[in-house]
């Protein structure tokens, strides 16, 4: 029988960085990848602008009408959630809650993204009439300080903005509460610091006295090392170093004690005498945000030496950890993937990887190494299209989850987010539509969306994190809304780890405290944001802008890899 083949002649109009408008002529063959993949209507487009939006608010108002003011929502059973002070010891929910109206606090500046101003001051004012830390609670410093100290300085710099580009957030009488709360929050983190003889921190506190007595003298690299854009804004904001010096500290001193052999750092760290009680080293728990938040300190306060720390990582990174053929999108042999090995000796560790890896395509974007990138981005998403949702940790020798539960997590839609903003390839439309339609297919509940307990089941559990609304539905929203202002002035922000905004401004790059008299002491460098300095278009192939971001070989190839077909 007689094959047909269909051409398709793709007409793409773009505008370059120097405004000049171009006309592309691609050929469109009998590719299934491409004739899935390669067009995305501006219809669907609003459309999913519209289920996003949806999405977002049906687990936000039941959490309202629900859980409020309790930490979180138990979207099954329609109740809400709260430190667990009967068993101290289940650090699952204690070191995240700490009865301070945890879901709230992190949705203020989704709120301001989405334009709704009203109920951006509403919570606003719930925020300041309900949440104080004088709490007996038990918390985890990095929790504490990504989620709560983020977003409330966040929103704070949503509100007193001059410019007020979301519409107008300003809050009637507002007199600097929500910074008043942020600047409360991390005095009571400061005990921390306090009694370690390296400088980094215990990983607990107890917010109403000082680190607990059986507190752990070990911590994880990522909770020790992701504290610098938080408490540095906040630095600035108050004209006291204290924070900004403590959380800086902290990254020099695991720094230091990186490998000598490899350059590799470890996942768990004793703080007393610097020796790796965890040597496993990878992109993903225990130590995934503290290259993050090396890369993006630069970017905000412009400190050389980050970035230089972050440049060096990245080149160990890829030389130990890095396996597969030598480029994404060319020649022969295994797909590209990051695995985990011991940090002394970059032998590898095991087989798997986990899901909060899936975020370091993010990171790899703002570096401006988009095929590397583009490739890591597929090896999730092929993971995501087996199951529906994307394992906690997935062995890819055996081609099975090692752990099966799937919590919402942002880092999968975080990463085709940026990965969109940089190639602006209709591919990651269709990916977070898909990752939108199978969280509202599989972990919809009776007042919100729950974690999935097992990604083969679907069997759901009572708890919907913060993060769900904080980051999955925010990166979902701003994925298709092409015309909001944090897409339209990308380059002026910076999202945390915990996916909460910071402007970007020569503000922070600028030392109050280093003021003598009225002459301010020249800046310690005057560094414009990377993403300027980097023109991320003339990184991206015309082919993954306007055809594929990976070749549909290659695509066939990770899809196999995983056990998909």
């Amino acid at each position: 029988m007689k094959r047909t083949v269909h051409v398709v002649w793709l007409v793409v109009l773009y505008c370059n960085h120097l405004s000049e408008c171009k006309i592309h002529l691609f050929k469109r063959l009998d590719d299934p990848y491409l004739n899935k993949y390669g067009r995305f209507s501006e219809k669907e487009r609003l459309e999913m602008v519209d289920e996003a939006k949806k999405m977002f608010y049906f687990g936000y108002d039941s959490y309202i009408k629900y859980a409020f003011p309790l930490d979180e929502l138990d979207p099954i059973h329609c109740t809400g959630r709260g430190p667990d002070y009967d068993n101290p010891s289940n650090i699952n929910i204690n070191d995240v809650l700490g009865d301070y109206s945890l879901t709230l606090v992190e949705t203020l500046d989704t709120l301001a993204v989405m334009g709704n101003a009203s109920e951006f001051r509403r919570a606003v004012q719930l925020v300041i009439d309900n949440v104080h830390f004088n709490k007996k609670s038990v918390v985890q410093v990095f929790e504490a300080t990504i989620r709560v100290l983020g977003s409330l300085l966040s929103a704070h710099l949503i509100i007193t903005d001059p410019q007020q580009p979301f519409g107008d957030m300003t809050v009637p009488d507002y007199n600097g509460e929500l910074l008043s709360l942020a600047h409360d929050l991390a005095t009571r983190l400061l005990p921390a610091f306090e009694n370690t003889a390296t400088g980094i921190p215990f990983p607990r506190v107890n917010l109403s006295s000082s680190v607990p007595s059986d507190c752990i003298n070990e911590t994880c690299t990522a909770g020790a090392g992701t504290l610098l854009l938080e408490f540095g804004v906040l630095s600035h904001l108050l004209g006291d170093p204290v924070y900004e010096f403590y959380a800086r500290r902290a990254v020099q001193m695991l720094y230091k004690f990186r490998s000598k052999v490899t350059g590799l750092l470890g996942n768990v760290i004793n703080i007393q005498t610097g020796e790796w009680a965890g040597k496993m080293s990878g992109l993903g728990a225990g130590i995934d945000s503290f290259y993050e938040y090396l890369l993006k300190a630069y970017v905000l306060f412009g400190e050389e030496q980050d970035l230089k720390m972050f440049n060096d990582s990245y080149e160990t990174i890829k030389f130990h950890m890095r396996k597969g053929r030598e480029h994404c999108n060319l020649g022969d042999g295994n797909p590209p993937i990051y695995v985990n090995v011991n940090m002394m000796t970059g032998e590898m560790a095991n087989t798997w990887i986990d899901a909060l890896q899936a975020a370091w395509p993010s990171v790899q974007v703002l570096a401006g190494d988009i095929e590397e990138a583009i490739c890591l981005h597929a090896l999730y998403y092929s993971i995501w299209k087996k199951y529906g949702a994307l394992p906690e940790r997935y062995n890819w020798d055996l081609k099975m989850p090692d752990v099966r539960f799937y919590p919402l997590r942002p880092e999968l839609v975080e990463s085709t987010y940026f990965l969109y903003q940089a190639t602006h390839n209709p591919f990651y439309l269709h990916v977070g539509r898909d990752i939108l339609n199978s969280i509202a297919t599989h972990a919809k509940a009776q007042c919100g969306y729950g974690t999935l307990h097992d990604v083969f089941t679907k069997e759901l559990e009572d708890r919907m994190e913060s993060f769900f609304l904080s980051e999955t539905c925010k990166y979902l929203y701003l994925l298709f809304d092409k015309d909001n202002h944090v897409n339209k002035a990308f380059s002026r922000y910076l999202f945390t780890t915990e996916g909460h905004l910071l402007p970007i401004g020569r503000r922070w790059r600028h030392k109050p405290w280093e003021e003598v008299g009225s002459k301010p002491v020249k800046a310690a460098a005057s560094v414009v944001d990377v993403r300027v300095n980097i023109s991320i278009c003339d990184t991206v192939s015309s082919d993954s802008r306007y055809l594929l971001p990976m070749k549909s070989k290659y695509m066939a190839q990770m899809e196999n890899a995983v056990g998909l077909n």
